[in-house]
């Protein structure tokens, strides 16, 4: 997630889980936003569209150099948080960066075996994107090759039921699974509720801690704290009801009373690029 610096130091949650390696002078994980306070084990199998974006060049061997995480809704088509592919993450434009790979299929990190992992041929970053506010936190990914099998998942349009608040929804990824920096080497899962607009546009009215848009995000957790998103897993799929709702974004620490993870709208992100029905654009 963006702000999760640990959610809490206001910066992309890719960035925050980058800091450490590039700062100390060594490889270390990557990740904007967890998923897992409180999360599961699962297989990749079990959320096959759920893919890790890497850089072995930019972040080192250790976990194939994940950084960030995505969803693919297209055969060569992925879609991440836009914070994941700024500079200040990266080292530089996505497209300099030559071994910015997806790898799909793969349940660890820390194994070269499974799965695939393919080269990105073309980054769109949502030229709206706003850094300071989160707002329009989405970029698109296209795929040098398709991927294998059923790997992709459905989008949630407007008017979904499963936009519903308290439904029941899961988020995916390779994140910090304790706000303190523990990176596992296997894909994880946390059950979370999508939450009341109004008990976000509390937790985030403006200023240094975010604004909560509406109409562009969604937010989802708990409101007494627990299960959530963090550092390494922006970018990374929130599924309900077996379609895309979100993508992991931002937040003010993990799994912290009062202060939920804030993800992307999907359905804003289909009006945004003109997909009106699932399959369409891409």
């Amino acid at each position: 997630m963006r702000r999760r610096l640990a959610r809490a130091l206001v910066l992309p949650l890719a960035l925050a889980a980058a800091m450490p390696a590039l700062s100390m002078g060594f490889s270390a994980p990557v990740a904007a936003d967890s998923v897992v306070i409180g999360g599961f084990p699962v297989e990749a199998s079990q959320s096959p569209w759920t893919v890790a974006l890497s850089s072995r060049d930019r972040f080192g061997g250790t976990r194939a150099g994940q950084f960030c995480g995505g969803a693919a809704v297209g055969p060569t088509t992925v879609l991440t948080a836009a914070h994941c592919l700024d500079e200040d993450v990266l080292g530089g434009p996505p497209e300099r960066v030559r071994d910015l790979k997806v790898i799909a299929g793969r349940t660890d990190l820390l194994s070269d075996r499974g799965g695939q992992e393919i080269a990105v041929r073309r980054t769109w970053v949502n030229p709206a994107y706003d850094g300071g506010s989160n707002a329009g936190d989405f970029a698109v990914l296209t795929l040098a090759e398709p991927l294998q099998g059923d790997s992709v998942i459905g989008m949630a349009a407007d008017g979904d039921p499963a936009y519903t608040a308290g439904e029941t929804a899961t988020v995916y990824g390779w994140g910090d699974i304790s706000g303190t920096g523990e990176y596992p080497d296997g894909l994880r899962a946390a059950r979370v509720r999508v939450l009341p607009d109004a008990l976000c546009e509390d937790a985030y009215p403006g200023g240094m801690d975010g604004t909560y848009d509406a109409a562009s995000m969604l937010c989802a957790g708990e409101a007494e704290g627990g299960r959530d998103a963090c550092q390494g897993d922006s970018g990374g799929p929130l599924v309900a009801q077996g379609r895309l709702i979100g993508l992991v974004s931002w937040g003010i620490g993990c799994g912290r009373a009062g202060n939920p993870g804030v993800y992307m709208r999907v359905s804003h992100l289909m009006r945004t690029l003109g997909w009106t029905r699932a399959s369409e654009g891409v």
